[in-house]
């Protein structure tokens, strides 16, 4: 199937149960309802929903009762377990025949194919639908979506969607909304080293930040990691280096997804190198007390040569 890209600029209005409101569910079901959709909010945490009460989120005492009226139910949360534990706790059943089970969280890939089963079985149409941005682009608006699930699944979930992200892309079936994320993550992780060590030896060799950045960003070595990311302050002033490191996607996320991919890889038999080590230098970094900080500050490991 050939992968579909799709922009919008308005999108019809919707009952919307959003379930995980963390550091990126927020700001997405807050975006949803600047787009006047009629959103109620879940969270097993008291200080995430008080924290979403105060941006205009209605707060659902009980999920399964919330699902009963939405024509949507998207779940941000942090593992596949969860999605799981949201599926089987009644919502699938409470929810109306033709809703659209949403899960925007980065999982693997088999638990996305369970999920979607368990869907399935309750005649529900589902969509694994990770997103890439980090918390700016939740912020902003502007994710990028990874669906994976059914055409019809697809086109129920599009005018919803609208309203968080900039572009949304069909991947295929069922869990191919994961197995993109995944890649692209792995991409993101390995070119991240790749950069900070090119400006670690910079610094050997007298080579001032500025004066690689023009060259590299303008070169054979442009990535994203580099002209949208860049690991050291001073080129660029959004970029978290010039906040220290203050994650806008913390080392412990980018961890996770490596782990993923290096897993499915071992499963698939796909026999990576690069992925696998670079998911070994950031638990290493994780370990060392880098989670909690932004991705690219293992460029202050490298640095010291604590990754060696």
């Amino acid at each position: 199937m050939l992968a579909a890209l799709f922009f919008w600029q308005e999108a019809p209005i919707a009952h919307v149960l959003f379930i995980g409101l963390g550091n990126m569910g927020l700001p997405m079901a807050v975006n949803l309802v600047k787009a006047g959709h009629t959103v109620n909010g879940f969270d097993l945490s008291r200080v995430a929903c008080d924290a979403a009460a105060t941006r205009g989120i209605a707060i659902a005492a009980d999920p399964v009762q919330a699902a009963a009226t939405a024509d949507a139910i998207i779940t941000m949360v942090p593992s596949g377990k969860h999605v799981l534990d949201v599926y089987n706790s009644g919502v699938l059943e409470s929810a109306p025949g033709h809703a659209v089970f949403i899960d925007c969280s980065t999982i693997d890939v088999a638990t996305a194919r369970d999920a979607h089963d368990l869907a399935e079985k309750c005649a529900r149409l589902s969509l694994d639908c990770p997103v890439s941005g980090g918390v700016a682009g939740a912020e902003a608006a502007i994710l990028t979506l990874m669906a994976g699930g059914t055409s019809q699944a697809f086109e129920a979930a599009k005018p919803i969607l609208a309203a968080i992200s900039k572009r949304l892309v069909h991947c295929g079936p069922s869990g191919s909304g994961q197995a993109a994320k995944i890649c692209n993550n792995m991409i993101l992780g390995i070119s991240m080293i790749a950069v900070c060590e090119a400006f670690v030896l910079g610094e050997k060799l007298g080579l001032s930040h500025q004066a690689l950045y023009d060259v590299a960003s303008t070169s054979s070595g442009q990535c994203w990691a580099l002209t949208s990311y860049c690991p050291v302050p001073g080129p660029l002033p959004a970029s978290p280096a010039n906040n220290g490191y203050k994650p806008g996607f913390a080392a412990a996320l980018m961890l996770k997804d490596l782990k993923l991919a290096a897993a499915s890889a071992e499963a698939t038999g796909a026999g990576l190198t690069l992925g696998p080590k670079a998911a070994e230098l950031f638990e290493c970094f994780a370990q060392d007390g880098g989670a909690s900080q932004d991705f690219s500050a293992i460029v202050e490991a490298i640095r010291s040569g604590s990754l060696a």
